[in-house]
């Protein structure tokens, strides 16, 4: 398996923490990093070049058998240091963001949560 780094390249191998990493959806949340699948590629970043994570709400507007709705797709937003959007990957449903902001809370404590304020 080949891992692509969002940021520097890591000189160690990756493989072992992959494996163990607890699964949120496409997510996995490792020991010292963050692994996302997209495609057939595993992009990674390492917490401590994380600067910041929030969730993202996109509403689709959607025709339904009975009528027009819409659905809430959920993401998760990993930015570097420097503020700069470096990923955006999709999760299952609300609950699984939820619980997934919580878990990220305890393994990068110094990344600061919640969107930038917009100018």
């Amino acid at each position: 398996m080949k891992f692509y780094p969002l940021t520097v390249p890591s000189e160690t191998d990756l493989t072992g923490e992959y494996r163990a990493a607890h699964e949120v959806g496409l997510i996995r949340v490792g020991e010292r990093t963050l692994f996302f699948k997209k495609g057939l590629r595993v992009y990674y970043i390492p917490y401590g070049d994380v600067g910041r994570l929030f969730r993202r709400v996109v509403s689709v507007p959607a025709r339904l058998c009975c009528g027009k709705g819409e659905l809430k797709l959920e993401h998760l937003v990993i930015c570097g240091r420097d503020d700069r959007e470096l990923a955006q990957v999709q999760l299952p449903d609300a609950k699984a963001a939820r619980l997934l902001m919580d878990e990220l809370r305890t393994v990068v404590p110094h990344a600061e949560f919640g969107r930038p304020v917009q100018i």
